[in-house]
């Protein structure tokens, strides 16, 4: 099978994680999430998750060599790369680290779908989304209100600019409306690709 690599990118919020699940079972590609990588060596207790894990209590971020060596490790085994970044990179340092590594691996980068969500429709979302995992009883994660929301809006907003404007310059970026059903977004990805 030929090569494919997605980096999505978005705001809190916008559907990557739902969009990038439904992709991955269409075009049959693994979902690679840093923080599940993460999460999973901590709940583990491996090396790595020893060595990430008071990084994470104290809600700093991870070294870029760190999530480098974590991505090399998932995508060396894979006969064909395949895959969908949810998360990551998260900074232009980031990013062309991953694309020495893709280049390395033979994979080169194939798009960056960009889900834009207006901020206010995002906060209402993140919200929503609080309120509705309260009312199923379900627990509601510490960053669904609209405080962190919007604090977490501001520092995607200046993380994620010159990330954008990076895959632009490759001419990776895909730019998507984000507003609408979950089916009417997905057929816009699709498009785009």
């Amino acid at each position: 099978m030929e090569s494919k690599v997605i980096i999505f990118l978005g705001p809190p919020g916008a559907g990557k994680g739902t969009q990038a699940e439904r992709l991955a079972r269409q075009e049959q590609l693994l979902k690679v999430s840093t923080g599940d990588i993460l999460r999973d060596h901590v709940a583990r207790g491996t090396e790595l998750g020893q060595q990430v894990e008071p990084i994470l209590a104290a809600g700093q971020l991870v070294p870029d060599h760190i999530l480098v060596a974590l991505i090399r490790d998932r995508l060396a085994s894979m006969d064909s790369v395949r895959v969908i970044f949810d998360g990551f990179p998260r900074t232009t340092a980031q990013a062309q680290a991953l694309d020495l590594l893709l280049e390395e691996l033979g994979a080169p980068v194939t798009a960056a779908p960009l889900l834009e969500v207006p901020d206010e429709v995002l906060i209402q979302r993140i919200v929503d989304r609080g309120l509705q995992a309260a009312a199923e009883g379900q627990e509601v994660r510490a960053d669904d209100n609209e405080v962190v929301g919007r604090r977490r809006l501001e520092v995607y907003h200046q993380m994620t600019q010159p990330l954008i404007d990076y895959y632009a310059g490759r001419g990776h970026l895909r730019r998507i409306d984000g507003v609408g059903s979950p089916d009417e977004v997905y057929s816009r990805i699709l498009a785009s690709l």
